[in-house]
């Protein structure tokens, strides 16, 4: 609740009527009315009488709420409320709209309820509302009656012809005409941009001060007060005010943000373009064009630099780097992350954060790891607000505790459905005391397979099947991404739904995989034909199968000599929630191995990948088999 009525109405309007006839130039073209305004230094009229206002209310049949009350004791009308209305009512010339514009029509068949409600409560406006706009440039002014508060104010409602938007609410006269008077500061600093006199005065050396100190607010950890102020600041255009609310903007995982004239600055490119970039080729532009607004004003040397790195970003060959012992984190960071561990990637780079030294006095933060194609994937909403939360760039503050990590540890997450609720289908294959690049050498034939580049499984899985024209039934390789399982152990991933199991000649990879050492696969999902469960476990010592079982088709069929803990027998003798005995199963295998997956990195991040060889045997004499030639 504000008291309205306390308002000191005099001082606001002689400041603005000052600030307004201090912007104007020798020069510029003004009427009659608006040079004597100047002279006066006073854009409202005499005060209105108490008498006025009552003959007013009298004449309108309703009192007045309190702020336009108390305005109008102050000046009877104003001139230049923002930039596009040049004159606004007082006692004389307000009146009812009853829908004078036309605005209130609308038509119903085109509608359904939802909508028609919606625009119905926009068309009541025009038929009630108190038209307070006499001059404007086709925008209307209306104080609603049927919108009060608690202390009787009328909302009020502005629409412009050139505004694709409905009108635009204020709480009261008072917030309204504290809006416009941004507006006016607004349009004001922004054509002194280009033109003389610059727009200097008291409010604006005050906010320029404030932006500062929001500036090492924000680099002390206080993102969120130095957010709202940097947002108070914008809203009067002052210059830095964007450029440094959109690099906390967009740590918050907020999008749109294009950094303003930073972005252009050669001193802050190198942080800044990158991100801009990234979310350029996030989107299914028809072309790069969209470029052209955010990099207005560049030179062609920069220009030329935003469309490399694009390509970069869209070819997954983007690196960040930075200077200094931050810089020496960052890659640290990235040696994590490829390999599965993104909680310890973010770790390591939160914990060089205070040593983060920024490229000038408008850098709040480090912003152009999260196009990297391996680090960017560590950014979430959370890790952004803890990123702002820590002190840096040489202030002190109290650094914030540590995000929840994102992932969950061992292996039951498996067993969590989709989005959807649909089951999730996955296999995969640990070994014990190797590194993830050695697992292409003892899951593929040795024809020299290599990891790919870090990417998605998306992006693994369209390259994978680039050109290919024959797919056949036994030929069942696996894309699989590698990384660490948790300590001494790697782990080959595979989340595609499977083409098929079939049993009688599936291949376990556990043996061929475990030379000189120990492994385990696991294969779970549903069978293609008639969507049942089934899951498979392996395990294998130098090369030699210790144990497996299976079950498909409602049985378990198992070999050697199983441990008490992953005895199927214990898991699939009630097969009511087939989900919390996978669940259960997955817990045992955590607890048997002390393995786990990285959901985050799996899930949501970028990692090696490469083809194992098939996992189902050549048919045999008489065994049948489909081939698929695409044309």
């Amino acid at each position: 609740m504000t008291d309205t009525t306390a308002f000191d109405w005099r001082s606001f309007l002689l400041r603005w009527s000052g600030e307004w006839a201090d912007s104007l130039s020798d020069d510029e073209t003004r009427s009659e009315d608006d040079e004597a305004a100047r002279q006066a230094r006073w854009l409202g009229f005499p005060p209105a009488s108490e008498e006025r206002i009552a003959a007013m209310e009298a004449r309108l049949g309703r009192r007045m709420p309190p702020s336009y009350r108390e305005f109008l004791k102050v000046s009877d009308g104003w001139r230049h409320a923002g930039g596009f209305v040049w004159l606004l009512a007082g006692t004389e010339d307000a009146h009812w709209h009853n829908n004078e514009s036309g605005l209130a029509g609308l038509d119903e068949d085109e509608l359904d309820e939802e909508e028609l409600d919606e625009v119905r409560r926009e068309a009541g406006i025009w038929r009630r509302g108190l038209q307070l706009d006499v001059e404007s440039d086709v925008t209307h002014v209306l104080l609603d009656p049927e919108d009060v508060d608690e202390d009787g104010e009328w909302a009020v409602h502005t629409w412009a012809s050139w505004r694709a938007a409905p009108p635009e609410r204020q709480a009261n006269f008072l917030a309204f005409m504290r809006d416009m008077y941004r507006e006016f500061h607004s349009l004001r600093a922004h054509q002194s941009e280009e033109e003389e006199p610059v727009f200097a005065n008291d409010t604006t050396r005050e906010l320029d001060a404030q932006v500062e100190e929001a500036r090492l607010e924000a680099l002390r950890g206080g993102w969120e007060r130095a957010a709202a102020a940097l947002d108070e600041a914008n809203a009067y255009g002052r210059p830095r005010a964007v450029g440094l609310g959109d690099q906390i903007r967009r740590l918050l995982g907020r999008t749109g943000i294009d950094f303003d004239a930073l972005v252009t600055d050669r001193q802050y490119a190198p942080e800044l373009l990158p991100p801009l970039v990234a979310e350029h080729a996030a989107h299914s532009y028809p072309d790069d064009s969209t470029l052209t607004f955010p990099l207005r004003g560049a030179d062609d040397d920069l220009v030329s630099l935003a469309h490399a790195t694009l390509e970069q970003v869209r070819n997954g060959t983007y690196r960040y780097t930075a200077a200094g012992p931050f810089g020496e984190a960052v890659e640290r960071a990235r040696e994590l992350a490829r390999r599965g561990d993104t909680d310890g990637a973010w770790r390591t780079l939160i914990s060089a954060l205070p040593l983060w030294e920024p490229l000038g006095p408008d850098h709040l933060a480090p912003l152009g790891w999260v196009a990297d194609p391996v680090l960017g994937p560590l950014l979430t909403p959370e890790r952004g607000r803890e990123l702002l939360s820590t002190p840096r760039g040489g202030q002190t503050g109290e650094a914030p505790g540590p995000a929840a990590g994102l992932d969950p540890s061992g292996l039951a997450w498996l067993a969590e459905p989709e989005p959807g609720g649909n089951r999730t289908s996955y296999r995969f294959v640990l070994v014990e005391g190797v590194e993830p690049e050695e697992l292409p050498d003892r899951l593929t034939d040795g024809s020299g397979t290599v990891l790919t580049e870090p990417m998605t499984f998306w992006e693994a899985r369209d390259r994978s099947r680039h050109g290919q024209r024959v797919f056949s039934s036994y030929d069942d390789r696996a894309l699989m991404a590698v990384g660490r399982a948790g300590r001494g152990w790697s782990f080959a991933f595979d989340g595609d739904d499977p083409a098929s199991f079939d049993l009688r000649r599936f291949v376990s990879p556990a043996a061929a995989s475990s030379a000189g050492t120990r492994a385990v696969v696991v294969w779970s999902g549903l069978r293609t034909r008639h969507r049942e469960p089934f899951f498979h476990l392996s395990v294998a010592r130098d090369g030699v199968e210790e144990f497996a079982f299976t079950y498909a088709d409602g049985e378990v069929r198992s070999r050697g000599e199983i441990p008490q803990a992953l005895d199927p027998s214990g898991f699939f003798g009630n097969l009511e929630d087939s989900a919390e005995v996978e669940r259960s199963l997955l817990e045992a295998l955590t607890g048997e191995f002390g393995a786990h997956l990285p959901r985050h990195a799996i899930v949501n991040g970028r990692l090696h990948t490469f083809a194992t060889r098939s996992w189902t045997r050549p048919p045999r004499n008489g065994e049948t088999y489909t081939v698929v030639v695409m044309d």
